[in-house]
């Protein structure tokens, strides 16, 4: 992000449904940066802004608000998904939200989106040929609605030509750490990562993204073979033998998985392997070596370069980051 001199002035876009802690989060931590700095640094001039007079987010927490202003960077917040709760239905609430969004970018200042405020970007144009992101859980949703936006799942935060997206709700604070950084040096953003308890260097998604989570298929040939696959998962993987097991060719097993994951059966095989990898990971004591073997793989370099592969990290790594510890 470009360096502003003086104070950066930066909004965040509170509507009916956002998340209040999506508000708050990003000017907490501009403000702790603020106070790192110390008075001879500009700091920062946050607003919680909105088109509405009064604005009641997810949980029922009511948030005051001031009226839209120029700002140089626009903060757009997430809102509350889940079961009987469907996008459509929110955006079409959040015409002059929506509105506001188109405007703010026309002047060329930097927008962010946190989450699945990617999709009130999405809704304002804004998101129209640029590289995106937004929470895994979403990611897919988010691409089927904009095929001309290169929706990046991975991603942690994706900035292309001044338009911010972001992951899930910690997130922001990867987003608000590269602002700091871009605003008061690399020092003073380093300082507030560790006062605030914060991993300043991460860069994927992919260490939390649980796929049971995700939407399924609907298609009962790719369950069927997913089952297959999931009940012998430390067994070698023949193909032959599975397409057997089916009733079908190899070449119709290849084709009709294909059609309705739009994968192959080994790569649905290393997923599964490297999900039960990583609850080990995170609940035994067993080495990687002995977790290697149980999910079918008895070169554990082999694992381990796998499991690097699908989740951005070494076995080792993962389990120091993510083990549970018993209270």
């Amino acid at each position: 992000m470009e360096k502003i001199v003086g104070a950066l002035r930066v909004g965040v876009l509170a509507y009916p449904g956002c998340f209040a802690s999506e508000v708050f989060g990003v000017p907490d931590l501009l403000t702790m940066a603020a106070h790192l700095a110390g008075p001879e640094q500009s700091g920062y001039e946050v607003t919680v802004v909105s088109p509405r007079r009064r604005v009641i987010a997810s949980g029922g927490a009511a948030v005051a608000v001031s009226p839209l202003r120029q700002v140089d960077v626009l903060v757009v917040p997430g809102f509350e998904l889940g079961p009987g709760l469907e996008v459509e239905s929110m955006l079409a609430a959040l015409t002059p939200e929506i509105a506001a969004i188109r405007a703010h970018a026309a002047t060329g200042n930097g927008v962010v989106s946190i989450c699945v405020g990617a999709f009130l970007l999405a809704e304002a144009g804004v998101l129209e040929g640029r590289r995106a992101t937004t929470s895994w859980l979403f990611a897919d949703e988010l691409a089927r609605r904009c095929p001309d936006t290169e929706v990046q799942a991975g991603q942690i935060v994706v900035t292309d030509t001044g338009v911010t997206t972001t992951a899930a709700f910690s997130a922001m604070y990867d987003f608000a750490l590269e602002l700091i950084r871009a605003h008061s040096g690399s020092e003073v953003a380093r300082k507030a990562a560790h006062v605030a308890l914060l991993d300043g260097a991460r860069s994927s998604q992919a260490p939390y993204v649980d796929s049971r989570l995700l939407p399924t298929t609907g298609h009962e040939f790719s369950r069927r073979v997913m089952r297959q696959l999931d009940q012998n998962l430390a067994a070698r993987y023949d193909l032959a033998v599975l397409a057997r097991s089916l009733d079908v060719s190899t070449r119709t097993l290849l084709r009709r998985f294909a059609d309705e994951t739009g994968s192959s059966p080994l790569e649905y095989l290393q997923g599964s392997r490297v999900r039960r990898a990583r609850h080990l990971l995170e609940t035994t004591d067993l080495t990687v070596a002995s977790i290697s073997a149980t999910v079918g793989y008895q070169d554990s370099g082999t694992f381990a370069a796998l499991f690097a592969r699908h989740i951005g990290r070494r076995p080792r790594d993962y389990r120091t980051v993510f083990r549970r510890r018993s209270v």
